[in-house]
Order: structure tokens, then C-alpha cells, then sequence
């Protein structure tokens, strides 16, 4: 019963905890781009911003991570478009509702 009650303790807990998008590696990559993404809670709305990054040298994209600076809970990052192996990508941030955006994305090659 002690267990059962840890267990989904700890379930609960790791639930509510916000949660960064981490694809790919930045061990031995090179840093080639970074923005911060902001957007302003609005009441009862979610925000959604989309990020997008294109290599002009077509290099292969290494490694995505995309920080929620705030760690906020609720809010969803996704890959879109492209990812690792290709040269570009497109990242979607959208918040909880009634919640702001203030992510940090970084791209590696």
C-alpha cells in the first residue's frame, strides 16, 4: 500500500511538471541558430507561435531543443516540418489556455 502510494505520488507529480522539446543531440554540434519566442497571455486563449529555420548551405540539422524559459504547465511543443537530417525545420509552440508563451529555441548543425 506504502509503494502504491509512492508510486502514484510520484506519477502525479511528474505529470505536472513542465517539460522541454529535446530531438537529437547538441554533443559535438555546432550552435547556428537561437531566437527567444514571446507572446502575452490573453484570458481563455491559447497562443500558438511557429518557428521556422532553413539552412542556406543545406547542412543537416544535428539537434532541436526548444526551453520554456517560464515552465509553464500545459504547454505543447511540436515538429511540424523537417527535423533532424534535413536542413530546415518548423517548430509550433502553443501555450496553456490563459497562459503566455517565453521559449528559448536553439538549432544545432
Amino acid at each position: 500500500m506504502k509503494q502504491m502510494t509512492t508510486i502514484l505520488l510520484l506519477a502525479l507529480v511528474s505529470s505536472c511538471v513542465a517539460r522541454d522539446l529535446v530531438i537529437g543531440s547538441s554533443y559535438g554540434a555546432h550552435l547556428a541558430w537561437r531566437t527567444k519566442v514571446n507572446a502575452m497571455a490573453f484570458p481563455f486563449k491559447k497562443r500558438v507561435r511557429e518557428v521556422f529555420y532553413w539552412n542556406p548551405e543545406q547542412i543537416p540539422i544535428r539537434g532541436i531543443i526548444a526551453r520554456d524559459l517560464d515552465r509553464t504547465t500545459g504547454a505543447v511543443e511540436s515538429i511540424t516540418a523537417g527535423g533532424t537530417g534535413l536542413p530546415y525545420v518548423n517548430v509550433r509552440l502553443k501555450s496553456a489556455r490563459g497562459k503566455g508563451l517565453n521559449y528559448q529555441v536553439e538549432i544545432y548543425v
